[in-house]
């Protein structure tokens, strides 16, 4: 007997960019953990963030099943990638298997994931600071992506992750990094959206920056531009970024 082809693709950068920017440019995606009295899968919809490190970030009430779930037993799942015209199972999507770490309202990093999730989901201002309200970060350990018919691929955590040799003065400097941009270069965000990204133009504005990439919104759409390789320094950024098709006044 003949041992029958693999349906799984040997993963590339090509898979890795797909699934990283399906995470990344989630504004929701669906969430299975496990329930702590029966076991069985629970499936929630929560709107996502992401941390600097690649790391996906919920904002999730102490009242909710997901929540009570993630407290007892920190193995999530989630799904993102939403479907367009046509077949739902001919887009791209891909499952991250994480594993949730609750963030202490008094730290640092809440502060951070707090001004990133806001940049994301303006109306999350509206409950954000609420007392019974909190992060977890997600942390992928591994994924599967399914980049359309035949095109099926696993990942591992390091995939995800976001790690730079040696920081440079964008790292830990983000809200100061995208000032500088947005006054350097006012247009900056929809020449990224329509002249990099293949976007229609609109008020697009920036909200996330890290070493890999830059994230956009404009009302309900939400996008991400990855820049290839790892940006350190804001001098490296501002040369990436500007060198679109056509002068960005």
């Amino acid at each position: 007997m003949t041992d029958k082809p693999s349906v799984i693709r040997e993963t590339d950068d090509e898979a890795r960019g797909l699934a990283r920017r399906l995470l990344r440019s989630a504004r929701y995606v669906a969430l299975a953990v496990l329930d702590p009295e029966t076991g069985f899968p629970f499936v929630s919809r929560v709107l996502l963030g992401t941390d600097t490190d690649g790391s996906a970030v919920i904002l999730v009430s102490a009242l909710s099943a997901h929540t009570r779930a993630l407290k007892k037993d920190p193995r999530a799942s989630l799904l993102a990638g939403v479907p367009g015209k046509g077949d739902p199972l001919a887009h791209p999507r891909v499952t991250v298997q994480c594993l949730a770490d609750a963030v202490d309202r008094d730290s640092p990093e809440h502060d951070r994931l707090r001004a990133r999730f806001i940049a994301r989901h303006p109306k999350s201002a509206l409950y954000i600071d609420f007392g019974d309200f909190g992060f977890f970060r997600l942390v992928p350990q591994s994924a599967s992506l399914n980049g359309g018919f035949g095109r099926a691929y696993l990942l591992t955590g390091e995939d995800f992750r976001i790690v730079a040799p040696e920081a440079g003065d964008i790292a830990g400097h983000e809200a100061e990094a995208l000032q500088d941009l947005a006054k350097m270069a006012p247009n900056l965000a929809n020449a990224i959206a329509t002249q990099k990204c293949g976007q229609k133009p609109g008020k697009w504005a920036l909200c996330g920056l890290d070493m890999a990439g830059i994230d956009l919104i404009c009302g309900d759409s939400l996008i991400r531009y990855e820049f290839g390789c790892l940006i350190t320094r804001r001098k490296d950024l501002s040369s990436v970024l500007t060198n679109t098709e056509k002068p960005i006044p």
